[in-house]
């Protein structure tokens, strides 16, 4: 499956020599209901090496509602997704790594689940709208993620105004509320430009300091990253594609016309998430002068 591009990266300024992790990927599978499974995949590695990406850290929610609901998944499924995406990350040793995805309205299948993956090798956990952020359902997740050093990947609403039907969501208070129980945990809010009002975001965990924002999202609007700078710093910002890679490209881009500067690229880029996630778990990122994340309490700089 590996294939080598023929041109220099598009990612931009940073791109040519630069490393560049996506923190929020997803793959397919054969069991998910769709006969052309391979074919986004294939897509997902050809546009990673266009765009420059050296290593995808991704999940697989079940079955993507093939066989019980994508943000409900039953105990089965969540299985089967997790030894999916171990298997792709076994295929692809040099540029995939593996969340293990839970559902936490099954506190002991999840709890396992966290335990067996980390032994197979994943490096974080994802939690899709299963639960509000906020549950004390999630307090045993966020534990064990402290237990194993494992940054937690939330889909996030950018501002719950409403419930809809098939998911329970989460927004950037809900988020802020558990990252506040547990100030040694790195929680990543997903895609800020996934919809809805990010400056409702900004305002809501700017001073929570284990709380990363990733980059990913449909939404490329103008002035979304320059606020995202102002409310957070480079420090807390991760970039990510999710399922829309061009859209994390025009971020890419974007950054280079913003422009903060060599250092700040290179945080977003990759050295945030060489501190959040577990000393060494991603392949080519370098290592040396970034410090794991050890959490740190709210609040302080």
């Amino acid at each position: 499956m590996t294939e080598t591009p023929t041109r220099g990266p598009l990612a931009g300024r940073g791109g040519e020599g630069s490393p560049l992790v996506d923190v929020h990927a997803h793959f397919l599978h054969a069991r998910c209901g769709r006969r052309d499974w391979e074919a986004p995949n294939r897509a997902r590695f050809r546009a990673g090496d266009r765009i420059g990406v050296i290593v995808h850290i991704a999940s697989i929610l079940g079955t993507w509602g093939h066989t019980s609901p994508t943000y409900f998944p039953s105990p089965r499924d969540v299985s089967l997704g997790n030894d999916e995406m171990l298997a792709l990350q076994a295929r692809e040793p040099a540029r995939v790594r593996s969340y293990v995805t839970v559902n936490p309205n099954d506190t002991t299948h999840a709890l396992d689940e966290i335990a067996r993956c980390a032994e197979r090798g994943a490096v974080g956990i994802k939690l899709a709208a299963s639960r509000r952020a906020d549950s004390p359902l999630l307090d045993p997740i966020a534990a064990a993620a402290e237990r194993h050093h494992f940054p937690v990947l939330h889909h996030i609403w950018q501002h719950r105004t409403r419930d809809w039907p098939g998911q329970d969501i989460s927004d950037g208070v809900d988020l802020g509320r558990l990252a506040r129980r547990h100030p040694r945990v790195s929680f990543i809010l997903a895609h800020i430009g996934g919809g809805g009002d990010y400056r409702h975001t900004f305002a809501a965990v700017e001073d929570i300091d284990n709380v990363y924002l990733d980059l990913s999202g449909s939404g490329v609007d103008r002035g979304m990253l320059d606020d995202a700078l102002a409310a957070v710093g480079t420090h807390r910002l991760v970039w990510g594609s999710d399922i829309t890679m061009e859209t994390g490209l025009a971020k890419l881009r974007a950054l280079d016309v913003i422009d903060p500067g060599a250092d700040a690229i290179a945080d977003i880029r990759w050295r945030t998430a060489a501190r959040i996630f577990p000393a060494g778990a991603l392949p080519n990122v370098p290592t040396a002068g970034v410090p794991a994340d050890t959490g740190t309490a709210v609040g302080t700089p």
